[in-house]
């Protein structure tokens, strides 16, 4: 899907937003806002550039992960710790609808940034404040990450085999829940800042969003005093639910979570007679006899291919998943027919394909304008908008406060 649109036409158009924050649940917060339309203003020190891009993979020397994650971003540059800096920073926060940061708690206050300062120039900004651990607390002061925050929460634990260690994702897993209860959470900002006029601080603590996902493990330790506990790709609550290799050497998950589906995949997989067993009714119990379920069911599978275990599926009504890697997605009917993928012209690679915006809406989609810009590309055009001419935006870039 090939993209063109001007992003300043999306539902959040009029918006703006600043971010200073880094790697990564702040920037994809705020990459989420400028999909749809708010005009976003990415923050970078001089001389040390937001982390993200030389993280990952490279082409020619161009990082790519920027190229997603800095899109619809101008990009400009100041030292927040000098006195030139701070005089920037308050321009911007008091044209902007929001400051998104993820410094560690206490930092903007130590700078004369804090929220009273801010709010004193901008009464109804809101900033939202992303941290490992939140702003209050006796680990408000740790440095903390995403994967720490897959730990603390409960997902590792949770995660593997149920004779192996507990598992961390290959990815920033918490760091993108963070970045959608931050967006969220923004908006909803947002809409009390029109009953009450006044703008507030968001507080995002990134061990809490993902502890929010991963059901009611709280409630279960609470009432019963057990946890859940790793059982690899199995599910304890039904079965079959597995992933299962077919006879061309791909791979299929099949899950039944709806009593339906479980019987018509064991009819599909000729096993009718088990769902007469006084078991098989009920989902946790399923769970208990998984390991004559996957056999059954892998046993069929393992017999045809991908395409045809997809096809028997489907025709059956049956959930099978054919377990995809970056090539499967991009040549898939589904995923082209939402649009989920654009293609982005970029200036140093030419044309460029990413995911799209999170989600579709009937009059104002969300578009991708650009992809991730030079650092500091828009330093100069940005404070021009905020009133400071040619020679005092030289005077700030001779003394390293942008």
């Amino acid at each position: 899907m090939t993209v063109s649109r001007d992003p300043q036409d999306g539902a959040l158009a009029g918006l703006k937003v600043v971010d200073a924050s880094t790697l990564f649940a702040g920037p994809m917060a705020a990459m989420h806002l400028g999909d749809m339309g708010a005009d976003v203003i990415k923050v970078e020190h001089p001389t040390k550039p937001d982390p993200s891009r030389g993280h990952g993979a490279a082409k020619d020397g161009v990082n790519l992960w920027w190229k997603t994650l800095g899109r619809n971003k101008r990009t400009v540059t100041v030292n927040l710790s000098s006195d030139g800096g701070r005089e920037v920073f308050l321009a911007l926060a008091a044209e902007a609808d929001v400051v998104i940061e993820n410094f560690r708690p206490g930092t903007l206050e130590r700078w004369g940034l804090g929220y009273e300062e801010l709010s004193a120039h901008n009464p109804r900004l809101v900033l939202a404040r992303i941290s490992g651990f939140g702003q209050v607390g006796p680990y408000r002061s740790r440095p903390g990450f995403g994967t720490l925050a897959e730990a603390m929460s409960g997902f590792a634990a949770m995660t593997g085999e149920a004779d192996g260690p507990p598992t961390l994702p290959p990815f920033g897993l918490a760091d993108g829940v963070a970045s959608l209860a931050t967006a969220f959470a923004v908006m909803v900002a947002l809409q009390s800042r029109e009953r009450s006029g006044r703008g507030q601080v968001v507080d995002t603590a990134i061990i809490e969003p993902i502890l929010a996902m991963l059901g009611p493990q709280i409630t279960r330790w609470d009432q019963l005093r057990t946890v859940q506990p790793r059982t690899g790709n199995r599910s304890a609550n039904n079965a079959p639910r597995n992933t299962y290799r077919t006879s061309d050497g791909q791979w299929v998950a099949v899950s039944t979570s709806a009593q339906s589906i479980a019987e018509r995949v064991m009819r599909l997989v000729g096993h009718p007679e088990v769902i007469d067993e006084p078991w098989f009714a009920v989902g946790a119990e399923r769970a208990q006899h998984a390991d004559e379920l996957d056999a059954a069911v892998g046993g069929w599978i393992a017999q045809r291919t991908r395409d045809e275990v997809v096809a028997a599926f489907e025709e059956a009504q049956a959930a099978v998943a054919p377990i995809y890697d970056a090539q499967d997605i991009v040549g898939d009917p589904q995923f082209q027919a939402l649009g989920t993928l654009h293609e982005i012209e970029d200036p140093e690679l030419g044309p460029m394909l990413m995911q799209g915006p999170l989600f579709r809406l009937s009059d104002h989609d969300g578009v991708i304008g650009f992809t991730g810009r030079a650092h500091g590309a828009d330093t100069d055009e940005v404070l021009g908008e905020l009133g400071f001419d040619a020679e005092r935006v030289a005077a700030l870039r001779e003394a390293g406060a942008v």
